[in-house]
């Protein structure tokens, strides 16, 4: 081997064991200069912390025209009405009963407690079809909320004992926007 060659290898051969220790994260001079990233605590917890029922009008800022039709056109949208109607007649549970038909989320965490605590959930908002916001708030990503709801979930309220109990034919596919 030339003596040229040589110092070409040799040259090559530093310049690589140069660029593997500058790129190789566990090498201990790089390992100081760059730690791995730390895994970010609110993103962490908020993955797993349950989603939360938020109300309607956190919906309202990025689907004005849905929320809009909601208000303007749904039932929905007035559905406690039903219920301070008829509450002189009912019981402190059968008050509760309703509650789970004619209130956002009762029971859940977000969901509609009081008039008092959580006024924002008194109606059957956004999120009784579409599931907790809380989620979809925060990312906005699509994926965060339930977009097409499916019929099962209607059926929770809307079954024929309770169109037969109050005499009145429900719109499951009516929709709210």
């Amino acid at each position: 081997m030339r003596l040229e060659s040589w110092f070409s290898a040799a040259a090559a051969l530093g310049a690589a064991l140069a660029w593997l220790s500058l790129s190789n994260p566990l090498t201990p001079a790089r390992a100081a200069d760059n730690p791995p990233p730390k895994p970010k605590p609110a993103a962490a917890a908020a993955s797993k912390s349950p989603a939360r029922y938020v109300g309607s009008k956190k919906c309202a800022s990025c689907h004005e025209e849905n929320y809009g039709r909601y208000v303007k056109y749904s039932k929905k949208s007035r559905s406690y009405r039903s219920i301070r109607r008829m509450q002189r007649g009912l019981t402190a549970a059968e008050r509760r009963d309703c509650y789970r038909c004619h209130t956002t989320a009762y029971g859940l965490p977000g969901g509609f407690v009081s008039l008092a605590e959580t006024p924002h959930q008194q109606n059957v908002g956004c999120e009784a079809c579409h599931g907790p916001g809380s989620r979809h708030v925060k990312s906005e990503d699509k994926k965060d909320i339930t977009r097409q709801v499916p019929n099962q979930r209607c059926k929770s309220c809307h079954v024929s004992a309770r169109i037969k109990a109050f005499h009145h034919v429900p719109l499951t596919y009516g929709g709210a926007h």
